[in-house]
Parts: C-alpha cells; sequence; structure tokens
C-alpha cells in the first residue's frame, strides 16, 4: 500500500467529534475511565470516546519508544531490528529484561534499561531538537534524559498520538527510509490475510493516576485506520484492558475482522 503524502485530520484539537456510544459503552461494562480515538487515514471517518480526555497530555510512557527508535536509528546507535543491545548483568523484575537484547525484541518487551543505554548516548540536547521538531507533545525545560517519557517529563494527548502516527505512516517527517522500514518491523503485532497490527503498549506507573497506552495503526485491504486509547490504571490487573478496550473496538466499528 503506498504512503500518502498528506495528512489533513487532527491536525487540531478535537471540538465538534459527537460522543461515540458503541465507544463509551465499551469503557462503561469494563467500568474504566479512558478516551480512545479510532480514524482512518483520510479523516473521513473518526470515532471518538471522551474527546475531553482525548486533547489532555499524559505521561507517553513506553509509546515514546515509537519515536526513541526512530531516533536511535537515525543517530547509528543501532542499523537494524536485530542490532544487539547488550545486558550487562543487573538483575530485573521483569524475566525477559535479562538478557541481551534486540533493538526489536527491547521495543516488544518494553526494554526500559534498553532505551536508557541508547539515551544516554542521545543526549538531552538533541533530544529536545529531536521532539520539537517532531511536535510530539510536550517536553519540560528541565528533564532527566533517562526517565523523561516515564517520570511526566514528556507528556502527549490522544490527538497528538494519532498526529504522530500519522506523520510516521506517511514518512513526512525526515528520517531516512531505512528508520521507516525498520521501525515498521519492529512494530507489528499481529498479521493475518485481512490486516495487520502495529501498535506500542505504554504504562505510566510513575505518576497518579497512572495511566496505561496503546497507539498504533491497522492497514486493511483498502484503508489505514489510526488509534490511541489511554486509560486509568487502578493496579496491574488494568492493564490487559488498554488491548481489549482497543481491539473490541476495531472490531465493533467493522475495522477488522475475525477469520
Amino acid at each position: 500500500m503506498k504512503h500518502l503524502a498528506v495528512v489533513t485530520l487532527l491536525l487540531f484539537p478535537l471540538m465538534a467529534i459527537a460522543e461515540d456510544q458503541e465507544l463509551a459503552a465499551l469503557f462503561k461494562n469494563h467500568k474504566t475511565n479512558g478516551t480512545i480515538i479510532l480514524t482512518s487515514l483520510d479523516g473521513i471517518s473518526t470515532f471518538v470516546h471522551n474527546d475531553k480526555r482525548a486533547n489532555k497530555r499524559f505521561s507517553t510512557a513506553s509509546t515514546f519508544k515509537i519515536l526513541n527508535s526512530l531516533i536511535a536509528l537515525e543517530e547509528g546507535l543501532v542499523s537494524t531490528a536485530e542490532s544487539v543491545i547488550k545486558w550487562d548483568g543487573t538483575q530485573y523484575e521483569y524475566e525477559l529484561w535479562n538478557k541481551n537484547q534486540t533493538l526489536k525484541s527491547a521495543f516488544q518487551v518494553s526494554c526500559v534499561w534498553c532505551y536508557q543505554k541508547l539515551a544516554r548516548k542521545v543526549g538531552s540536547e538533541k533530544y529536545r531538537d529531536y521532539i520539537s521538531s517532531v511536535s510530539y507533545g510536550r517536553l519540560l525545560d528541565e528533564f532527566n534524559e533517562t526517565t523523561f517519557w516515564l517520570d511526566n517529563g514528556l507528556t502527549i494527548s490522544a490527538v497528538e498520538q494519532i498526529n504522530f502516527l500519522k506523520k510516521v505512516y506517511s514518512h513526512s517527517i525526515s528520517f531516512s527510509s531505512s528508520s521507516y522500514e525498520t521501525l515498521r518491523e519492529i512494530m507489528v503485532v499481529e498479521e493475518s490475510p485481512s490486516y495487520t497490527l502495529r501498535a506500542k503498549t505504554g504504562w505510566a506507573a510513575r505518576v497518579t493516576p497512572q495511566v496505561g497506552w496503546y497507539v498504533g495503526y491497522v492497514e486493511v485491504k483498502d484503508n489505514v485506520w489510526f488509534f490511541a486509547t489511554n486509560i486509568e490504571i487502578s493496579s496491574s490487573k488494568d492493564l490487559v484492558l488498554r488491548k481489549e478496550i482497543t481491539e473490541s473496538a476495531l472490531r465493533i466499528k467493522g475495522i477488522i475482522k475475525d477469520a
């Protein structure tokens, strides 16, 4: 599918899009406070639950790994999805982190130490320049270069997530083609004969209330649909709802279908 060069929708706050009752029912049924946006690449169709929250910024958490991966690739810190990030032997709570990683595995298991290792090499000034040039959320004037995406130093709204994802899909930000292609590879969550889902989760556990994210896009036969979901997290048991609500919404709207 060819990438479109022009992205026209949601480059401004949501104002006049009516509350979608089917999406609202999903959150009500799960007794969860949050928001979701589903929008097509061409902008003709958009569905929203809780537009007020959709325009509110929250900690980016690991959804920043989408942009962070592009930055690391562009800076030459990694070159392919299989580039190795060496583990120093530190034991972490998550067993999957306790080994050497590739860029692909680090992205998929949200390996914090991997991206912190890369972040030290990028440095705060380059981060400031990249984030400003992409118009990615809001970065505090003073921030810790290894934790800013975790501790509220960098915040973003669901609307801004959609805007960024559309820019990434259309290659309208000044990154190399190879960086974009590697990102496409590591973002794959699910492939079927009828669709390909690329996405990233996020869990802002260092803020109150905690926030869970699920953002990405689905390529179907004749369109591309972008989504951004965030919910309040009361306990780790709520984390599964990020994907459950999003995937249910995609099915309710007929964007993805079970075989």
